[in-house]
């Protein structure tokens, strides 16, 4: 009986031993299911970081990217206006350039200039464009000479304005100017490029003389003048020059492209053939008996200075 008795409460202590593991087991298993339901929404430090590093890097990314559109915008905006600009400058840099000869060619006062034209003329002053159109213009001289040859009989002339060849070592010889070209920063490229100028043309002369062509000289002015002319003449590197025209008393009073005429049209009586008229001013190009090739040099938009004076500057 004790025997029973012992065997019942051992196999009841089992069986509570058995159902206290089996809901021990059971609970491990639910706390096992809800840690791995939990840890699906765990994140370590190194993944939080990495996130974080990730999204900092896509925002920089994204106002680099704003930051680059604005100033490419910009960008392209302000070349735009730089091009408008640059337009607008060209264009009215060359309808001063067409006005400045036509009012050569019409014999214009300087009041009679455009206002807007003031400036042009100081930047051409300063940025050199006269000696760029100088420079081309003596090719454009020298390339149609470097095909042609003068008869024997030295008939074939070119004839060449002297005012452009003993002014060239002078910016200008209005007494008003030279107030005024003073306060110009870049004076000194105005003077270098009008000696430059010098160079170039005693370089043509000399070419000219070489190929065995007549050279005579044309001035406006006096003959009383002619020994001073003359010797300038000769100071400034020009020497066996043909002829050297000059206006006698008469001449005085017409006007200077009727003097030009008029002495071409003797100098044809004479059997001279004429080649060529070369000159800065018109009056010296206008009129009949030109020759076959004539060549307009350039020279700064204003040469009296008048116009500088009146813009205030």
């Amino acid at each position: 009986m004790r025997n029973y008795s012992a065997m019942s409460s051992f196999a009841e202590q089992m069986e509570h031993q058995n159902s206290t593991q089996n809901l021990s087991s059971r609970g491990n298993s639910e706390i096992g299911s809800h840690y791995q339901i939990e840890s699906g929404l765990f994140i370590t430090s190194f993944a939080a970081a990495t996130f974080i590093a990730a999204i900092v890097t896509i925002g920089v990314l994204f106002i680099t990217l704003v930051i680059t559109l604005t100033v490419m915008l910009q960008s392209c905006r302000n070349s735009n206006a730089g091009l408008f600009q640059l337009e607008e400058r060209s264009d009215q840099y060359n309808y001063c350039r067409i006005f400045a000869l036509q009012a050569e060619l019409n014999r214009l006062e300087t009041y009679e200039y455009p206002s807007i034209c003031k400036a042009h003329v100081i930047r051409n002053i300063k940025e050199g464009q006269y000696l760029r159109d100088l420079n081309s213009t003596m090719r454009v001289v020298s390339n149609y000479y470097s095909s042609l040859k003068p008869q024997a009989d030295c008939l074939d002339v070119v004839l060449l304005d002297v005012e452009d060849i003993l002014t060239s070592n002078k910016p200008y010889n209005a007494s008003p100017l030279q107030h005024v070209l003073s306060v110009l920063e870049d004076i000194n490229q105005l003077v270098q490029d009008k000696l430059q100028a010098s160079v170039h043309i005693l370089e043509l002369y000399s070419k000219l003389q070489a190929s065995g062509w007549s050279l005579i000289f044309i001035t406006r002015k006096p003959e009383k003048l002619r020994n001073a002319t003359i010797e300038a003449l000769i100071s400034s590197g020009y020497g066996s020059w043909s002829s050297l025209v000059m206006r006698s008393e008469d001449e005085m009073v017409m006007e200077s492209w009727e003097y030009f005429s008029r002495r071409r049209a003797e100098l044809q009586k004479l059997d001279f053939r004429i080649s060529s008229v070369i000159s800065s001013h018109m009056d010296a190009l206008t009129g009949p008996c030109l020759g076959k090739r004539n060549f307009k040099l350039p020279r700064p938009l204003i040469y009296n200075g008048e116009l500088f004076v009146n813009s205030g500057i």
